[in-house]
């Protein structure tokens, strides 16, 4: 399956973009600190999507679909983080883009699953 056809890799990727909107408005201090996992998070999401897809089984994509779930919580608390400590404004765009990636993740997880009872 090529991943750059699935809706949730899509999504993912403009989370992403909004992810580095959000990063450049962060103080050069936190450059290598949370600026840097913040990022890495954010790619980590459609680059798992993309990396299962890749992969020879639905076992294994199905373990890629967990590890993009748990980058995207990461990046959900980093956002939080850096809110609470004044280095961005609250972005409800980005809000919604992190809950419906969330939710395509969820139910492209599901599918596989169902796809394989």
């Amino acid at each position: 399956m090529d991943h750059k056809d699935l809706d949730v890799w899509k999504e993912s990727m403009k989370l992403t973009s909004l992810a580095y909107n959000l990063a450049n408005e962060m103080p050069d201090s936190e450059r290598y600190v949370l600026k840097s996992q913040f990022l890495r998070s954010a790619i980590s999401v459609p680059s798992n999507i993309s990396e299962g897809a890749g992969r020879e089984s639905d076992k294994e994509l199905l373990r890629f679909l967990s590890i993009s779930l748990g980058s995207l919580a990461e990046l959900e608390t980093q956002y939080l983080i850096a809110i609470d400590q004044k280095y961005i404004q609250k972005s409800i765009t980005f809000e919604k883009q992190i809950t419906n990636t969330r939710k395509l993740i969820f139910g492209f997880r599901n599918y596989i699953r169902r796809k394989n009872d």
